[in-house]
């Protein structure tokens, strides 16, 4: 056994048996967590240098370690690993090494986002967001209308 995932709050451990964990909702996952807001391939769990590594595959409702939403990170025993709403304590023994240094990509948060000024959005909400909005329906008056209809040249 490689390390275990220990349920915040209760439950048996989920022992980490290869060094790379396919973590999700589909019944063709390492570790199926059978929950509505887990993504059918939500992350991955890689053993690098002794080290796991946890990774968000575009899921739609990410990943945290620590409380702190990743898209990439090394975890140290004792981290807390959220994967959507559900934690788990990783356990395992840490190799003689230290962990590979995180590489950040530069392009996956704007730069509000990366300075706190503005929360991380998934890509539904964004889609949400860049749909234009119709214009309020607006009531007229009655000389309204009739203007508009003299206006138009109606009767």
């Amino acid at each position: 056994m490689l390390g275990q995932l220990v349920p915040v709050g209760g439950g048996d451990p989920i022992p980490l048996l290869k060094p790379t964990l396919l973590v999700g909702r589909r019944s063709s996952c390492d570790i199926v967590l059978n929950f509505p807001n887990v993504s059918s391939q939500h992350c991955e769990l890689s053993l690098v240098n002794g080290y796991w590594q946890a990774r968000d595959l575009g899921s739609a409702n990410g990943i945290k370690v620590n409380g702190e939403r990743v898209d990439s990170k090394f975890l140290q025993p004792g981290d807390v690993l959220s994967v959507a709403k559900h934690q788990f304590q990783i356990s395992f023994a840490p190799g003689a090494e230290a962990p590979p240094p995180e590489e950040e990509d530069t392009f996956s948060m704007g730069l509000l986002e990366k300075a706190g000024l503005e929360k991380r959005r998934s890509d539904r909400d964004r889609k949400r967001r860049d749909v234009a909005k119709a214009p309020p329906k607006r009531n007229f008056s009655a000389e309204e209308d009739e203007a508009t209809r003299w206006l138009m040249d109606e009767d």
